[in-house]
């Protein structure tokens, strides 16, 4: 363990989250310790080797889902109230253990230390709304048109709910999908990142203490470890009714293919390429703090991070004036280190890219404004620090239309009307997040309207980056249509059923059809 990560307590987290020794095999779910090849977490902070995992095998695979199965059957009968009673006490658990896995969670992905604790206080949140909700998965009554009829709609659980996710949220992400899932009495196999194996050994830690205190099966929550060979498993499964994938558009196709092939059902949230639109009334104020977090948070590692600017002509220049002042006041280090505003990208393969980006942004006629780089120096040890770029381009160049996921932002102007700048922001294939910075009602409504952003998210003076737990999570056209966390994203856990209930002492027929014997 390195001097910097003990100097931040990292070896006391990994004790306290079970994770410290994690080099002989780990268990994917039940009691039982897995044969495949191991997999080594290195933490792009100082790029030391945290610990090892073993992948899952088709026999442990197998031996998982036979769990989970027989799990599911006695987890659909427990009461939804009492099912989420037991998220209750998972939701306390992390307040306990909130400051070291959001340690783990800064360590071994690098998003800033307050961003790790932030990820953790949404899985907070999203189980006090599970349990909320707990009490209200209703269906309707609705009126029949023969006499002493009546119809009504009820909700039952699915089964076995396959989770794939991605490095950037290594434990959000799946308390988004398994609190829900939970409470709507599924059963969950979880497959995280194999970027950031070790939050999810520490997440089904917490998660198997709550089940057995309880008297639940094992099975209601599992793991699966490895690469996409292994979430090949899962979406390749009939006996996995929904995949909840998380991660690139390349991958979303993949699965989504996959999965509707076999008629099963995919929730993807895929690629982001955001903008902000600011308007000559928007105060800079709010523009400047949202436009910077959005674009350099989590080192640009978010699916919400903002990687466009869409500025009026007539404030172009003071905006891209004070936006590159901004950007000299960043500190990129250590990110356990709370002094730092931005830490490393996740590994070199992410700092190759960025640097491709860059080189493509220039060579189709990008002037750079901020030059990006790698930083060099014992405090950047792992080769996973970069400096945030910033780059003056046209929406229609080619990098501009790909998600690059990394600390670069795109400033264009736009001429005329919102409008216009709508159409800019629209015209991307990805349609997850976006903004605009107005003053104006009327801007801000058409920005909202019917024929406004074509995003599952759209903000008035608020970022890109970043959401609630009470709104429905997700985005259109190549971000996949998928919807997580709140509002009544709980629907795609379960399936739907009308019954229809004669009371009568005859037999109308519908539609008044007379079938006389």
């Amino acid at each position: 363990m390195s001097t910097v990560a003990t100097a931040f307590g990292i070896e006391n987290a990994l004790e306290k989250l079970g994770v410290k020794e994690i080099n002989k095999g780990t268990s994917t779910g039940s009691n039982f310790f897995s044969e495949g090849e191991m997999i080594s977490s290195y933490s792009p902070v100082d790029g030391k080797l945290i610990g090892k995992v073993t992948t899952t095998t088709r026999e442990d695979y197998e031996k998982v889902i036979t769990t989970a199965q027989t799990a599911f059957k006695k987890w659909r009968a427990v009461p939804a109230p009492q099912r989420g009673e037991m998220v209750r006490q998972f939701g306390n658990k992390l307040r306990k253990l909130k400051e070291p896995l959001g340690q783990l969670v800064s360590y071994e992905m690098g998003k800033s230390l307050q961003e790790g604790y932030g990820e953790v206080q949404e899985m907070i949140d999203i189980c006090d709304f599970a349990v909320g909700l707990s009490r209200q998965l209703n269906g309707q009554t609705i009126p029949s048109e023969r006499p002493e009829h009546v119809m009504r709609e009820q909700w039952h659980s699915i089964g076995i709910v396959g989770i794939i996710s991605a490095f950037n949220f290594p434990v959000a992400v799946w308390a988004w999908n398994t609190a829900l899932a939970w409470i709507c009495g599924d059963v969950c196999v979880w497959k995280a990142s194999e970027k950031a194996p070790l939050c999810s050994i520490a997440c089904q830690n917490i998660i198997a203490e709550i089940l057995k205190d309880n008297n639940y099966p094992e099975g209601i929550s599992s793991i699966i470890n490895g690469d996409y060979k292994v979430g090949e498993m899962m979406t390749t499964d009939q006996r996995v009714p929904l995949i909840s994938a998380t991660g690139s558009t390349r991958m979303g196709r993949i699965v989504g293919t996959t999965v509707a092939e076999r008629f099963g059902k995919s929730l993807l949230e895929l690629g982001g390429n955001n903008a902000i639109i600011i308007t000559p009334t928007a105060d800079l104020k709010v523009v400047v703090p949202g436009a910077v977090f959005g674009a350099v948070g989590t080192a640009g590692q978010r699916c919400t991070s903002t990687r466009r600017l869409i500025i009026h002509e007539s404030v172009y220049n003071k905006v891209r004036d004070a936006i590159v002042g901004a950007y000299g006041q960043i500190v990129i280090g250590n990110p356990l280190d709370e002094t730092k505003h931005m830490g490393p990208l996740i590994d070199k393969d992410a700092v190759n890219t960025y640097l491709a980006a860059i080189e493509k942004a220039k060579a189709e006629g990008g002037n750079v404004l901020v030059e990006g780089g790698v930083l060099s120096g014992e405090e950047f040890e792992s080769g996973c620090y970069v400096k945030p770029a910033i780059i003056e381009a046209e929406n229609h160049y080619e990098i501009v239309q790909h998600e690059t996921f990394a600390p670069i932002l795109y400033l264009m102007k736009y001429s005329g009307d919102v409008l216009d700048a709508i159409d800019i922001q629209n015209g991307v294939v990805q349609g997850l997040s976006s903004a605009i910075m107005t003053n104006d009602m009327k801007e801000a409504e058409k920005f909202l309207c019917y024929a406004g952003s074509d995003c599952g998210i759209a903000n008035v003076n608020i970022g890109t980056s970043g959401a609630e737990i009470g709104g429905a999570f997700g985005g259109e056209k190549e971000t996949g249509g998928g919807r997580e966390s709140g509002s009544d994203a709980w629907k795609i856990y379960m399936r739907r059923q009308t019954n229809t209930v004669n009371y009568s002492d005859e037999l109308p027929l519908a539609q008044g059809i007379k079938f006389d014997l």
